[in-house]
């Protein structure tokens, strides 16, 4: 494991305080959002000349873009800004993120939890596909190393079993409301029916699995590619944190959403989880993971961060100048949301996440009721074919830095799959639409 300098363990400590801080609000006691936001994105300002150089920039041009829009808005067109609120955007976001990679404390996730039959053919690469797209669904990026490093045992990893973590992982954000997808689209619009999200996202993540293999049996030959199967054990604790959630969500804590459910709840399962083997034990695992995996986020904190003063920034300088009743269509119906789901799946093509399309695109609609969840659907399945084609999506950066994958060629073997199901997700937008 690499050491970590001072500055990026102090970085890790604010991130773990605002996280804290972030858990703390949820009593309802005292408002705590500037503080948070505050200590996250001092967090990321100490770790700034560690994020690699295509994020940086990209981070830094969504910050210079947010604030000089914040700026125009103020001095040109007289707005009023709320200048100690203007780092709050996504820190929700970024306080889940945080919880959900707590989630590594929770047994021995590189060892026994992926324990599982090995095989291969087309058999395998579903397996893999079901193992990471099941077990991602909590457990998020960690899945595709947990899963990738075990496959890497036998041989650098091959073509189709890089696409397998791909897509499985990707697709998953479809419909895990444990996802950062989902929890930027519950931030940007609170009312969205995740119900109806779910019965038409995870039957469609369904279709990604089958497609993946039928398409990578037909490209290759998989006689001799090693596939990975989890076993029905190591599936307990990710269904039992789903139903966890639930629990709190419909009984316990109703008044709070499944974000900040979720940013609590996996935290505090993780330290329930470490007790039984002392308190030493486990502020020893806590200080590790605070000192070490929390600096290792620093891509995906900066980056939600930045889209999310571009989101506030672009949102203020709309309303000042086109007025506060602007919007970039009157209604959000089916032809719209297409549109919609085009342009943002294409800019990530063009090395742009999704999550600034979707911010974006927030920040200048006037959303009502329904329109919401159609709006919900269109973020999730932008997301999930766009993070698996685009080659500076973070699935993508982080599998060429662990396997050595190019993310272009990532790219250029997932855009079939990526236009067929982009057909499919258009199909179901009409669905969704109609269903309203």
């Amino acid at each position: 494991m690499q050491e970590t300098t001072p500055r990026q363990r102090l970085a890790g400590v604010l991130i773990l305080l605002g996280l804290i801080v972030q858990i703390a609000g949820f009593t309802g006691e005292l408002s705590t959002a500037h503080a948070v936001s505050y200590l996250l994105w001092a967090g990321v300002a100490l770790l700034w000349r560690d994020i690699p150089r295509r994020s940086r920039f990209q981070a830094g041009v969504l910050i210079g873009l947010g604030a000089g829009m914040l700026v125009v808005a103020r001095f040109v067109y007289g707005a009023e800004v709320d200048w100690p609120a203007m780092l709050q955007g996504n820190v929700f976001v970024v306080a889940m993120l945080v919880g959900v990679s707590f989630i590594s404390l929770i047994g021995k996730q590189g060892n026994k939890g992926a324990s599982g039959s090995r095989l291969t053919g087309a058999g395998g690469v579903l397996r893999t596909w079901l193992g990471v797209h099941f077990l991602g669904t909590i457990l998020n990026l960690s899945t595709v190393f947990m899963v990738g490093d075990k496959l890497a045992r036998r041989g650098p990893l091959t073509i189709p079993q890089l696409l397998a973590l791909n897509r499985g992982l990707s697709s998953a954000a479809l419909w895990s409301p444990f996802f950062a997808s989902m929890a930027v689209v519950i931030a940007l619009v609170p009312d969205v029916q995740y119900a109806r999200i779910a019965m038409v996202g995870f039957p469609l993540a369904m279709v990604s699995g089958l497609l993946t293999t039928l398409e990578l049996r037909r490209r290759f030959d998989l006689a001799d590619v090693a596939g990975f199967s989890l076993s029905p054990r190591s599936l307990l604790m990710p269904v039992g944190m789903a139903l966890l959630v639930m629990l709190f969500h419909f009984w316990l804590t109703p008044s709070l959403t499944i974000v900040s459910i979720i940013t609590f709840l996996l935290p505090g399962v993780a330290l329930l989880s470490n007790l039984p083997q002392g308190p030493r034990w486990t502020l020893r695992r806590i200080r590790q993971h605070t000192t070490t995996r929390l600096p290792a986020m620093r891509g995906e904190i900066s980056l939600f961060l930045a889209a999310g003063l571009l989101t506030i920034g672009l949102s203020t300088l709309v309303s000042a100048a086109a007025g506060s009743d602007w919007t970039l269509f009157a209604t959000f119906g089916a032809p719209q949301a297409m549109i919609s789901f085009v342009a943002i799946t294409l800019s990530a093509l063009a090395g742009l996440h999704p999550i600034i399309g979707v911010s974006v695109l927030a920040s200048i609609l006037n959303m009502q009721g329904d329109e919401q969840t159609l709006f919900a659907f269109v973020a999730l399945g932008s997301w999930a074919f766009g993070t698996s084609v685009g080659p500076l999506s973070g699935i993508n950066l982080s599998l060429q830095g662990r396997y050595g994958v190019s993310g272009y060629r990532m790219m250029k073997n997932n855009l079939g799959y990526a236009a067929a199901m982009s057909a499919l997700v258009l199909a179901a937008i009409a669905l969704v639409a109609w269903w309203q």
